[in-house]
Order: C-alpha cells, then structure tokens, then sequence
C-alpha cells in the first residue's frame, strides 16, 4: 500500500511532465513555423545563417551541456544524502545561466549595433526571407533566455532549500522536477543551436 507521501511525490512528478509536455508543445509549435518559412526561402534563411555568430551560439552550446550535467550530479549527490555537494553542483548550473546570458547580451548588442533586429531598416531594405528568419530567432531565442532565467531561480530556490535540508535523500522530488526542467532548457537550445546557427 502506497503512502500519501509517495502519492504526493508521484503527483508532482507527473505533473512536472505534463508541464514539461505543453513547454514542447510551444517551442515545437515555433520550430515547425521555422520549417514552413524555411522551405518558402531557403536561400535567404541561408544568407541570413551566415550573419550568426557561431562562436557565440557554440560556446553556450557547450555552457549549457556542462550545465546540465552539473544539475545531474546535483541529484547524484542528494540521493547518496550529500547536502553540501548538491548545493554546489547547483551553484555550478547557476553560474552556467548566467554566463549563458550574459554570453547572449553581447550577441544580441552585436547584432542590433549591426542593424539586424526584427524592424530594422537594413532588414527592411533586404529580402523579406531574411526579416523572417531574424524575426523568428529573436522571438524563438528571447523566449529561450526567459526559460534559462527561470529554471536557474527555480534552482536557487532548491538550492536554498537543500542548505536548509528540507531537501535531502529522502525527500528531493523537487529538485528533480527543477532538473527535469532545466535539461529541457538545454535541449530545446540543442535544437536552436543548428537550426539558426550552423544552416548553411
């Protein structure tokens, strides 16, 4: 017979996924409107590709699976009831956010000192495809960014949480929802990453 404490945890879980599956939902929504613009101007997708900073975009790439692997050993560390080392992998994933988006603030200001945001006069006086492509990517990348924002204040808190040890190896279901959360995040930009920064 299970207890309500198990039930509680198993509802959180599936709740978690559920969740998870309508934040899917979303960037799958934005990705398959990538592809319909993508095949009506695949050469300007293409010329607009080559305007990236592929440094920039590979360099988060490898923040961000570092990040996650981080948040892994998070819950490694909970479950064998190492409070101390949890906390600290935590931190790690945190300070992966941040450099993530302070790596994104100086591409974005490159960008836009270069005129390409969506609206702008040197998008306006090319091709159409190109407006669209950088549309898309501000919209699809911005909404990422809040993504990373949140699940790094949703792993502060559990981080806070597992110092205090409200959270230990008895009970840390909220810390892997928080991880679940956060390995979304990196595969969503594991998907961002080739579809605008290495389309040739």
């Amino acid at each position: 017979m299970t207890t309500p404490h198990h039930q509680d945890q198993a509802g959180a879980k599936l709740g978690m996924w559920l969740f998870l599956f309508t934040e899917m939902i979303l960037f799958g929504g934005l990705f398959l409107l990538y592809g319909v613009y993508l095949a009506r101007y695949p050469h300007e997708f293409a010329q607009a590709g080559q305007e990236m900073h592929v440094v920039f975009g590979t360099v988060n790439t490898v923040v961000l699976i570092t990040s996650s692997l981080l948040a892994a050993m998070a819950v490694t560390a909970i479950q064998r009831d190492d409070c101390r080392n949890a906390v600290l992998f935590l931190l790690g994933t945190i300070g992966c956010a941040v450099v993530f988006l302070v790596n994104k603030f100086f591409e974005w200001s490159s960008e836009i000192g270069r005129g390409i945001y969506p609206n702008s006069p040197t998008l306006a006086a090319g091709p159409p495809g190109e407006s669209v492509f950088f549309s898309l990517y501000y919209l699809t990348v911005g909404l990422h960014g809040l993504h990373v924002l949140l699940g790094a204040t949703v792993l502060g808190v559990v981080a806070l949480r597992a110092q205090k040890r409200t959270i230990h190896a008895g009970h840390y279901v909220l810390l892997e929802n928080g991880v679940l959360y956060w390995h979304l995040v990196d595969l969503i930009w594991i998907f961002i990453f080739p579809l605008y920064y290495l389309l040739l």
